[in-house]
């Protein structure tokens, strides 16, 4: 038999009850039960929940316990936030970001009223304190929202990377609300 496009087919086509024959790479074998994968996660609300220190579920729920300290998990909907990997890179952003904001502005001062060294000391080392501690949360927030969104580090709970939680974390009870009637 011919297609129309001039192609000879000889491959046996089967009825669609029927089980295909010969091992197909990639496909579950017979009798294997298919998982599909889990749904995706939006990444840029992800993102802008964490730049307001919020929970990357639910939106609502606050992400620290303390300046810089994770909650274990939501006190709002119980989602495990134990998981990140935080690390050492949101300082490394925020090094980059102050650093872009406060050299360019540095050096301009410096060409249009050439002052002391005082007055740069004074003026671009509280800035630069106040915007480091500024945006270190934010930064934080957004980087353990992205872990979360793109599933990394355990947020998948088919990951092989996932961990109990730590000691003395209590999983926060979370009623049903009841409309009133």
């Amino acid at each position: 038999m011919t297609t129309p496009t001039g192609m000879t087919v000889t491959q046996k086509l089967s009825a669609p009850d029927e089980a295909p024959t010969g091992n197909v790479p990639g496909a579950p074998a017979a009798g294997d039960a298919f998982e599909l994968p889990p749904p995706r996660r939006e990444v840029s609300g992800a993102l802008l929940r964490g730049a307001r220190c919020l929970c990357p579920a639910c939106g609502s729920g606050s992400m620290f316990s303390s300046y810089l300290k994770v909650t274990p998990f939501c006190a709002t909907c119980g989602e495990e936030l134990y998981h990140h990997r935080a690390d050492d890179a949101p300082p490394y952003a925020v090094i980059f970001v102050v650093g872009h904001i406060v050299v360019p502005l540095m050096v301009l001062v410096e060409e249009l009223y050439r002052p002391e060294v005082w007055v740069h000391l004074s003026l671009w080392l509280p800035l630069t304190l106040v915007l480091c501690l500024a945006l270190l949360p934010p930064l934080k927030g957004m980087l353990v929202n992205l872990q979360w969104a793109l599933r990394m580090h355990g947020f998948d709970s088919g990951s092989d990377e996932r961990e109990a939680p730590p000691e003395g974390a209590i999983r926060p009870l979370i009623r049903a609300v009841r409309p009133t009637l």
